[in-house]
């Protein structure tokens, strides 16, 4: 099966769709680097972070994800498979995100295509979510993989 057979809404296919505005909060920062065990000073210590020459805290760059799973998803309609899991995560991150900034996020269906392997076919569903700064730049990009099989 090539991704031209797959059957999906491809009206949705490169199209940005607003996916919230999220305030970096400090505490939530804090939060985050003790549940993953982060120590860094710019993480954890603000006097630390402005002496290095930040505004604040800096989050870790796998904050973001944590706004992605807040994130609503429109339905592609994908006709293939009755089993659906994630396939992966991966995070870019682009520029510091502080304590105190204000991010808009932007969704986007960035391909679905087909792959077959030792266990048959599968489909593989990826969304993008862009998040950019109140200065209007951008500071990460999340990419999930969504796979769907029989």
């Amino acid at each position: 099966m090539t991704a031209q057979e797959l059957d999906f809404d491809r009206s949705l296919l490169g199209v940005d769709h607003d996916a919230g505005t999220y305030t970096v909060e400090k505490d939530a920062i804090l939060s985050f680097c003790q549940a993953i065990g982060e120590t860094g000073p710019i993480y954890t210590d603000e006097d630390a972070a402005r002496a290095a020459g930040h505004p604040g805290l800096v989050a870790p760059s796998m904050f973001c994800a944590l706004f992605v799973r807040e994130v609503g998803r429109p339905d592609v309609n994908l006709k293939f498979g009755r089993r659906s899991f994630r396939a992966g995560e991966s995070i870019e991150t682009m520029a510091p995100i502080h304590a105190g900034d204000i991010l808009t996020a932007k969704l986007r269906l960035k391909e679905v295509y087909a792959k077959t392997g030792r266990s048959g076919t599968m489909a593989f569903v990826v969304w993008e979510t862009s998040f950019i700064n109140q200065d209007g730049q951008q500071v990460a990009a999340v990419q999930e993989s969504m796979v769907r099989r029989d």
